[in-house]
């Protein structure tokens, strides 16, 4: 791996706070430096909270690696799934007004909205959204291939989209639920989530550089650009934009005004002596709510979700948290209420552990631990397209004529695909991505990237093709989730 290595007036843009006043968080510029160094990250920022005030406040890097512009704490940075805490906040707040019941249906409150079936439309509740426990999941290939900035639209697709847990009884992170969930709080309030956020949580905490909308950010002064490694060198990233599933991740913020959110939880819901977040709602969203299944850490008997929480035990104190991964950005937040203290972690790097590990390295000083003797280099790679394109699988050859693939094909929660013949190969044209099938074998393909597609995951899922009784295609099948999507070919 190549390492960029910054220099020494840029990791250590700007002391808010300096650690030689807190004597467990000694030398903590040098392990941050190193971490960035060995992460080869760009730039970082972080802040720490306790007994109700900001500790530590300081930015590493750069926001802007080619014009190298510093981090500060004043860095806007998308923070990702960490938004759907704010979200849930919304709702405590509104069932404190009596405008709603956590316990309530969605349909009481979202127009002509129905679930896929009649158990899910009679248990589903709106808490259950907050704790991933619908079994909704998160329906990515509705969302990420046919995506719409209207809400209210979005989530009516529910009715046709098969949940992918047991309902009541499962843990399926669900995006789409979070979805749903903003949605109900723009039908209570007449106002779209975005201007919800604003009013009843951006401005009561002082929160004067946080942002809903990538369009706003972008004409602040000072927000991160984002970026990604590949093979070992650092590359520019787009920004990703969030349509419908705002309410799930599309917030922007600074470690300052994550500071205020961070304090606001850790005094029971009030800042600047003024209750803005219900004390009822902070009890029950840090309170399991839905216990999480698989492997538990070595530290942790308690794992599980509250209401956009992660809750645990760490280091033998009970914590609750959520990371946030978005487009060339990772982030960190963890809490120990019993301690009142908070640390926040904004990195724009893609897909990397290096927020957490910064987070466990001062969580750990803080309570007088030994430090980890070598933290792991743990980075995903960035997905780009391969030019290189396959032919026809001459043993296996498809049944029909390439001509014959051709087509509009729809599903319903979903959309319209639509298969074209151009220069001899079959492309798969969906509202915001064009894919080039690739042959695997017979009637199977799979989407391919082009040139054009900048997203940074990879879109590689299988296409299958079925005839009808006829022996005519009639339907194409997508891989993209649990159970395959049935597109069916329009006459």
């Amino acid at each position: 791996m190549k390492f960029i290595y910054l220099p020494v007036f840029a990791l250590f843009a700007q002391i808010c706070f300096s650690q030689e006043n807190i004597p467990e968080l000694r030398g903590i510029e040098n392990d941050i430096t190193l971490l960035i160094k060995q992460y080869n990250a760009v730039g970082l920022s972080v802040a720490i909270v306790k007994d109700d005030k900001i500790i530590y406040s300081q930015g590493f890097g750069y926001r802007d690696l080619e014009n190298e512009l510093p981090v500060t704490t004043n860095t806007v940075f998308p923070i990702g799934s960490t938004t759907k805490a704010f979200t849930g906040s919304l709702l405590g707040i509104l069932e404190s007004n009596n405008q709603v019941s956590l316990k309530d249906k969605p349909a009481l409150y979202v127009p002509n909205f129905q679930f896929y079936n009649d158990k899910m439309n009679n248990l589903i509740t709106i808490e259950d959204l907050l704790c991933h426990k619908s079994g909704i999941g998160n329906q990515g290939t509705s969302e990420v291939f046919f995506p719409n900035k209207d809400k209210l639209i979005v989530v009516q697709r529910l009715k046709h989209l098969r949940p992918e847990g047991e309902i009541k009884n499962s843990f399926e992170y669900s995006n789409m639920g979070y979805t749903l969930a903003g949605t109900i709080v723009e039908q209570i309030t007449g106002k779209s989530w975005e201007t919800n956020i604003q009013e009843k949580i951006f401005g009561p905490l002082a929160m004067t550089n946080s942002y809903t909308t990538l369009q706003e950010m972008q004409q602040s002064t000072n927000y991160a650009l984002p970026y990604g490694l590949y093979k070992g060198t650092i590359e520019k990233v787009k920004f990703e934009e969030f349509h419908s599933i705002s309410p799930a991740g599309a917030i922007k913020s600074t470690v300052n005004d994550m500071s205020h959110w961070m304090l606001t939880w850790l005094n029971d819901g009030v800042f600047n002596e003024t209750k803005v977040i219900p004390s009822d709602y902070i009890h029950k969203a840090t309170r399991l709510q839905n216990i999480k299944g698989g492997n538990y850490d070595k530290d942790a008997f308690l794992f599980g979700d509250g209401f956009g929480w992660r809750l645990r035990s760490s280091y033998g104190h009970y914590r609750i948290d959520h990371g946030g991964n978005t487009f060339g950005f990772s982030s960190a937040l963890i809490m120990f209420p019993f301690e009142k203290i908070g640390v926040v972690v904004l990195t724009n790097q893609d897909n990397t552990l290096l927020p957490h590990l910064i987070a466990d390295n001062i969580t750990r000083r803080l309570f007088g631990l030994s430090p980890e003797p070598e933290y792991p280099v743990n980075v995903t790679e960035i997905f780009k397209p391969n030019n290189e394109t396959k032919p026809l699988d001459k043993e296996k050859l498809p049944t029909h004529s390439l001509s014959s693939f051709c087509g509009t094909y729809h599903a319903k929660g979903f959309g319209k695909i639509e298969i074209v013949h151009e220069n001899q190969k079959l492309y798969a044209v969906l509202p915001t991505y064009k894919f080039l099938l690739e042959h695997l074998n017979t009637n199977s393909f799979f989407l391919k990237a082009t040139n054009e597609f900048k997203d940074v995951y990879n879109p590689q899922y299988t296409i299958q093709f079925m005839t009808n009784t006829e022996g005519n295609i009639s339907t194409l099948k997508m891989y993209s989730q649990k159970e395959p999507i049935d597109f069916n070919k329009e006459q």
